[in-house]
């Protein structure tokens, strides 16, 4: 038997499209690490479904077995699993088209990515670790975090677009993810980046995601799951 029978699936299907369901996700009620391919699916105007995997399923262990590094998300793609976040982000870009158009533009996608793993890195160490102690030096060091995106938007059409190119990437959505996280824990820390505070209202403002966003399966999922934000 299949370790996936003993998590919860949803009834939920988000529709966006008349195409028959593709995806997967595999992972525990908070937005987290598929907050980004929820966005991507959507916006590709795609279909998934969730399994949605509690404690008391995860404590058992045999998913965790089954997971390739002991760790959640993982995608379903009819009879193939991927696990790893970045891994099911590159996949999905691979899959519908946004992954750049030459391997220059995909080597800065890339390169966009590891800048975001970082910073992300950083965040889920303070939301998890180091909120309490740790959170008004987090926000005061974030100018300078935030200063490298800021840079690297305005050097493509000067920032009125996309990072890399003339069109979205699966890595934006990873970005702006994160900082909509970021205007959570801290409100006003795009007010000096406006053309990063542009950028995450024009994508955020793209209609298929607009619909995501208002939709009770998004705004009902903790940013978190320890319930700091």
């Amino acid at each position: 038997m299949s370790p996936y029978t003993q998590s919860h699936k949803c009834n939920a299907i988000f529709s966006f499209s008349s195409v028959v369901p593709e995806y997967t996700i595999v992972y525990f009620d908070v937005r987290g690490r598929c907050e980004p391919m929820r966005m991507l699916i959507a916006d590709q105007g795609l279909e998934w479904t969730e399994e949605v995997v509690t404690d008391e399923t995860w404590d058992k262990g045999d998913l965790k077995r089954a997971a390739v590094f002991g760790q959640l998300p993982a995608l379903k793609d009819g009879d193939f699993t991927l696990y790893q976040s970045n891994a099911i982000m590159r996949y999905l870009g691979r899959n519908h088209g946004i992954y750049g158009k030459n391997p220059c533009e995909a080597a800065l996608i890339d390169m966009l990515s590891d800048g975001v793993e970082d910073l992300r890195r950083k965040y889920i160490d303070l939301i998890y670790d180091n909120y309490d102690n740790g959170k008004a030096d987090y926000i005061k060091a974030l100018p300078t975090e935030l200063a490298h995106f800021e840079r690297f938007l305005a050097s493509n059409n000067g920032g009125k677009g996309f990072m890399v190119g003339d069109q979205i990437s699966f890595a934006e959505y990873n970005l702006v993810d994160l900082l909509r996280n970021h205007l959570v824990l801290a409100p006003d820390c795009l007010s000096c980046f406006p053309l990063l505070d542009a950028y995450v209202k024009r994508i955020s403002s793209r209609p298929k995601i607009q619909v995501y966003m208002s939709s009770d399966a998004h705004k009902n999922r903790p940013i978190n799951g320890n319930g700091k934000q």
